[in-house]
């Protein structure tokens, strides 16, 4: 080949070069950091809502709590307080009945769930039931690890599925993740789920996936779990997001590393890293 032609087709390669250079860069720049679902992540998310939910880092003591607190749910029960009266519980018991069909000493109780499904009552339930419930806890590693499993797929898979759609970090996956927690992903008996509050949030700042500011956006989707919080009586204290998640954001820690220090209904916690 001539060498006057060698020369443009050589800047045309290093151009080429450069520019793959570039994207390969911009490419990891953009890249999405570790998720919520990684295991010390999602540890950090198990501690954080047990300290919310029973003011307690030691989420795995949580398998056998069960207890009616008067919010118009009934019994809540569990790692993340599954209730007898919004249904999650009910499908908890099926699981694991489903998962252990013979001695299953929560099988006779699946009628009363299924009829006190919507409601706060306790009707064939009582202490029958709580005790069936903790005794299940302590000796059938089934029945734990059926309450992980109802967690992931009613909770913590599809908030940390929309928190990456949505172009969110660590902790606006969180974010997510404790919201569906308190209040479900659809609206019920006159409370906002999880869809609405997003929705909320979306009307106030864009998320990053559609180009916004993940701390903009995050602080506006916050507010509207505020909202939604003070319009429930039983979950009038928002300290849970004020005085932790809130708090993780002012600082910039978008992605939950720890050390992670909050409060909780007045409770101080910290996670230390490492």
């Amino acid at each position: 080949m001539p060498y006057a032609l060698r020369r443009p087709l050589l800047a045309v390669l290093l151009a080429f070069v450069a520019l793959c250079t570039a994207c390969t860069a911009s490419a990891r720049e953009n890249a999405p950091t570790a998720g919520l679902d990684t295991p010390a992540k999602k540890e950090i998310a198990m501690r954080l809502v047990s300290s919310a939910e029973n003011s307690s880092l030691d989420w795995k003591a949580q398998y056998r709590y069960v207890e009616d607190i008067g919010d118009g749910r009934g019994y809540t029960a569990g790692i993340v307080g599954f209730c007898t009266g919004c249904g999650d519980l009910l499908k908890v018991v099926e699981r694991y009945v489903a998962a252990r069909p013979d001695g299953n000493v929560l099988k006779p109780f699946l009628p009363a769930l299924r009829a006190v499904r919507g409601s706060d009552s306790h009707d064939g339930l009582g202490s029958a039931f709580t005790t069936a419930w903790q005794r299940a806890a302590d000796d059938d590693p089934a029945f734990r690890e059926t309450q992980d499993d109802e967690r992931d797929r009613i909770y913590f898979d599809p908030a940390v599925e929309a928190g990456k759609a949505d172009g969110l970090g660590a902790l606006g996956q969180f974010s997510y993740y404790d919201a569906y927690v308190m209040h479900g992903y659809a609206d019920a008996r006159g409370s906002a789920g999880f869809r609405t509050i997003r929705e909320q949030a979306l009307k106030k700042a864009e998320s990053p996936a559609k180009g916004g500011d993940e701390a903009a956006y995050l602080n506006a989707f916050l507010d509207a779990r505020v909202d939604a919080m003070r319009r429930e009586p039983s979950h009038s204290d928002t300290s849970r997001v004020e005085t932790a998640q809130r708090v993780f954001l002012d600082a910039g820690n978008l992605e939950l590393e720890p050390p992670l220090k909050w409060k909780v209904y007045g409770d101080s916690y910290r996670i230390d890293g490492g």
